[in-house]
């Protein structure tokens, strides 16, 4: 059965699409089938994959709010991915009285997602409707979280949200780990934090290891590449992996 699989968080800037491209191209590395879902309005994921999110013409804009086929660009460093671009934005609105709109992602998903063995989606740093449709859709939530005392104080919230979901709308949907990311390990509040999170989280899932603040990851963006390819022999290459095991696991 398919592993839909949300990097949710809605705090910016802690790595989520980062951690999306990169564990994709991981999984896929493996001989799974990835989708990449981009729910993110800046459309950082689609152009970190090479994709010219202006140029668009049909996104998952048109998939969630027009109930157009969900469209799929191919065999972008061995994986799939449904764009997006600001068009998205205006969805938030356009979708507050939409019918069943808790499950448009859903709906979109699911004439394709027996393709493939993972689909992971990039949420938007939001707790609105965009990532709430997202984790409507899926069958799990990882969480990537910033090492810094300021993300620490929004993890609360976060998780209110993903239990709200439960609730009612996705009472399947498991929480797959949170992933320490950014982390100073030569910092005092840095090594704090990632013991605050351990200690705090460790008890409602995995805290997968931490992975450190690191300019490779935006070298390979730049590149349009994830990390392995573009820097295979990286140390945090080796942290992906055993994230990727856990993921192949849950």
């Amino acid at each position: 059965m398919v592993k839909i699989i949300s990097l949710f968080n809605q705090s910016g800037g802690v790595g989520k699409t980062t951690l999306t491209m990169n564990l994709g191209y991981q999984l896929a590395q493996r001989g799974h089938r990835v989708l990449l879902v981009d729910m993110d309005p800046q459309a950082s994921l689609t152009n970190f994959m090479g994709v010219e999110a202006y140029k668009l013409s049909k996104t998952i804009y048109h998939a969630i709010v027009h109930d157009e086929e969900l469209p799929i660009h191919t065999d972008l460093h061995g994986l799939d991915l449904a764009p997006t671009n600001i068009q998205l934005s205006g969805a938030e609105m356009e979708l507050v009285l939409a019918e069943f709109r808790e499950v448009r992602l859903k709906d979109a998903l699911e004439p394709v997602q027996d393709r493939y063995d993972f689909v992971l989606i990039d949420c938007p740093p939001s707790l609105a409707i965009l990532s709430y449709i997202s984790l409507v859709a899926s069958t799990h939530v990882l969480v990537p979280i910033q090492t810094h005392y300021k993300s620490l104080i929004g993890c609360d919230m976060l998780l209110d949200t993903v239990a709200r979901v439960r609730q009612r709308a996705n009472r399947k949907l498991k929480v797959a780990g949170f992933i320490p990311t950014m982390h100073e390990g030569q910092t005092v509040q840095g090594k704090t934090s990632l013991s605050t999170v351990q200690n705090q989280l460790s008890s409602v899932a995995t805290v997968f290891p931490a992975i450190p603040r690191a300019i490779a990851f935006a070298d390979a963006a730049q590149l349009h590449e994830p990390l392995s390819l573009s820097s295979p022999k990286h140390p945090v290459v080796a942290i992906l992996n055993q994230i990727t095991d856990a993921l192949e696991a849950v």
